[in-house]
């Protein structure tokens, strides 16, 4: 008997899956503070008084934003990359349209380079996930084989 229920493409159930949309959400919360930063630093004059702080700020942002992800998939490593990788991959995309209007913002990092960088460090923090998931797993179950004795 046929589903009553209307076949979704598989990348349409992705996207509406909860890491796609946590990763979303961090890539929106990356590109506003990102963009934030940007026009306080280009365009309020009074901003380069207090440069320090307000960079200081605007990482600290970013850090708490960075963590979204990590808080919510901390025990399901697969899924904390992914949704790490979506939101990096729309901050990376805000980051190369901001070279079009910011023209010497790409001569520090490229987008591709901002990219692998993201990369690098949510797959960094899913190892080290996966890797604690798997010491408290070994330290919660017996790995001692059972033998049976022989008779």
């Amino acid at each position: 008997m046929p589903s009553s229920r209307p076949h979704r493409p598989r990348w349409k159930a992705w996207l509406s899956s909860e890491p796609s949309l946590i990763g979303i959400l961090t890539g929106a919360y990356l590109s506003l503070v990102l963009v934030g930063w940007l026009v306080i630093a280009n365009h309020v004059p009074a901003s380069a008084d207090f440069a320090g702080p307000r960079n200081a700020t605007a990482v600290a942002l970013g850090a708490l934003v960075l963590l979204i992800p990590v808080v919510r998939f901390l025990r399901e490593p697969a899924q904390l990359f992914a949704s790490g990788i979506v939101g990096w991959t729309l901050l990376s995309f805000t980051y190369l349209a901001l070279g079009f209007f910011y023209h010497r913002l790409h001569l520090r990092m490229e987008p591709f380079n901002l990219f692998m960088l993201g990369a690098a460090l949510y797959g960094g923090v899913a190892v080290v996930a996966w890797v604690a998931t798997m010491l408290v797993a070994a330290r919660t179950h017996s790995i001692a084989a059972h033998r049976r004795r022989p008779y």
